[in-house]
Parts: structure tokens; sequence; C-alpha cells
């Protein structure tokens, strides 16, 4: 199979973790979502990471989540499993992903603690050895790792992206260079939420991989900004970027844990029962769905042209 790091191209699916009312996992609904997020052509499916609520996920729940991933991709897209916590447990659910058929994984911030930068590198490459899957890092939170971190970290054999969730781009370019100079070559990401926001600056130092939280809910505005971002159709990302994405990040802005559970509000407002946003996550307030439904109206309309 070709390796994960010539199949990392498109637009980043991250599914929600559909579940009931009594947050129990529903996995028909998670099957029916995953399968019209690959027919819609999403480059990869991520599932059980942030948007998936992989900290509220029992190890059962995420295996099976992986599996459908990987049945319902069925070789299309690659997919990649989210893990972390401790060493311990991120092993465990690394092991559990690679049974599952998993393509890869993204490497979540241990949990809790503020390491230094040589208890980062100990962490990631034990957690790399743990499996055969190729790791991508994801800097964000407590896991903020300097430019000789990533460099000494490229060198291990499965470790083979860096995805950014942090924003200080000062540093992003010196660690492109100090990985460059150190000879290794590694994949970059955009992770903030709502990347397309910040598309435009990631571009700059050529980064154009990123996830996209509204393709969850409205593929046809995500893969058009996708479509205009790679192809250097600026005027139609600004025209996105005003009419859809400003707003929707203004709104985000208004509640605590928005970034998960108004994409979950969205995905029902498509008509999939994805359920609530599970504990300790509140739901969106009733006045923030309509208007999170007023613009999902407005962002179609932006994009019925294309």
């Amino acid at each position: 199979m070709t390796a994960l790091v010539d199949r990392l191209d498109g637009l980043l699916f991250f599914p929600v973790t559909p579940c009931d009312d009594r947050e129990r996992l529903n996995l028909d609904a998670f099957r029916a979502h995953v399968r019209s997020g690959v027919a819609a052509g999403c480059g990869a499916v991520f599932a059980c990471c942030g948007t998936g609520e992989f900290p509220s996920l029992d190890l059962d729940d995420y295996a099976a989540c992986v599996a459908v991933a990987v049945e319902e991709a069925a070789g299309r897209v690659p997919v990649v499993a989210g893990t972390g916590y401790g060493l311990a447990m991120a092993t465990r659910f690394a092991r559990a992903a690679e049974a599952a058929g998993a393509d890869g994984l993204l490497a979540l911030p241990p949990y809790l603690l503020q390491p230094d930068q040589d208890g980062l590198r100990r962490h990631y490459e034990a957690v790399a050895d743990a499996s055969r899957l190729p790791i991508i890092l994801y800097q964000r939170d407590n896991a903020i790792f300097e430019p000789d971190t990533v460099a000494a970290l490229a060198a291990h054999p499965r470790i083979v992206g860096f995805k950014d969730g942090y924003g200080d781009l000062d540093l992003l370019q010196r660690t492109i260079s100090a990985v460059r100079a150190a000879s290794r070559e590694i994949l970059y990401f955009n992770g903030l939420p709502t990347a397309e926001m910040s598309a435009l600056a990631y571009r700059g130092l050529g980064i154009t991989r990123y996830s996209s939280a509204v393709f969850c809910f409205l593929p046809a505005v995500a893969l058009a900004f996708h479509r205009a971002l790679v192809g250097g159709d600026d005027a139609t990302v600004n025209r996105l970027i005003d009419g859809f994405y400003r707003p929707l990040v203004e709104l985000r802005r208004q509640g605590a844990g928005y970034a998960v559970s108004l994409v979950k509000a969205g995905v029902r407002l498509r008509g999939l029962d994805a359920g609530p946003a599970r504990a300790p996550l509140g739901e969106p307030a009733p006045e923030h769905v309509k208007r999170l439904s007023e613009l999902i109206e407005h962002g179609r309309h932006l994009v019925e042209d294309f």
C-alpha cells in the first residue's frame, strides 16, 4: 500500500462521534457520517480525534469507530486515528487503532502534565515505538515543541507529520527550517480551530493541508474554500471568509466548547442524529443554534455557482 505521507492530500475530515441522549455510542450514525464524508470527497478520515471527542471514548467504542471508519473508507482514503493521555493509555489506543486497520495516528498532547522538551521527545518516541503505524505530532496546549525537538523526533522512522494547533508562525517557520536543516522531511498541517481563517497565512509557509470542522456539516462550502485556496483563487477565499467563516468563528466564540458542540449541532441540522456533545461539554444555546442554521443556509447560497 502507498505510504501514508503520499496519500494525505486534499481536505481532511474529522468526523464527530454520534451518541444517544445517555452518551452511548451510536455506531450506525457514525457509519453514515463517515460514509457521507468519503462520498463528498474528503482526502482522509481522522477518526476519534478532537472533534470526535476522543477523551470521552472508552477503548471499546474507540476501536469500534476506527474499524467502521476503515470499512467505510475501503482504501479510497486513509484513516488516521487519535491517540493520547499518558504513555500507558496512548500505547493501548495506538495498538487498538493498528488492530482495527488504521493507516496512521494523530498523537494528541499527554494528559495534564507540563513536560519539558526532553520529556516530550521521549513520550512521542515511545508512542511511535508502540505500533507499526506512522504518527503525526499535534502541537497545542501543553505540547509545544522547540524546533530542535521536532527535528530530533523527525528522525524516528514512524514520525511523519506535524500538526500545528498553536498558531505561532515564527515558531513554526523555525521548526520547518530546523527539520529541513537536519535533512529530515515531514508533512505539516494547520490544526487551528476553524483552520480556514488562518489558511492564507499558513499557505505563506507552504502549508495547505488542514483539518476542516465545517466539512462535517457543510462539505460543499469546505470543498469550495479548499479548491480556491490551493488554486490561488484568493478572491473566492476572501469572499467565503467574509461571508461565512468569520461569522462562524464569531459564533463559535460565544460559548465554551463550541469548537466541538457547535459542529455536532451543525451535523444535526443537516439531518444526521449525532446526539449531544458529551460531558463535560454543554450544548449550544438555542439562539446560537438558530444563528448556525442561518449561517449554513447563507454558506450554501455563497457556493451555489461553484
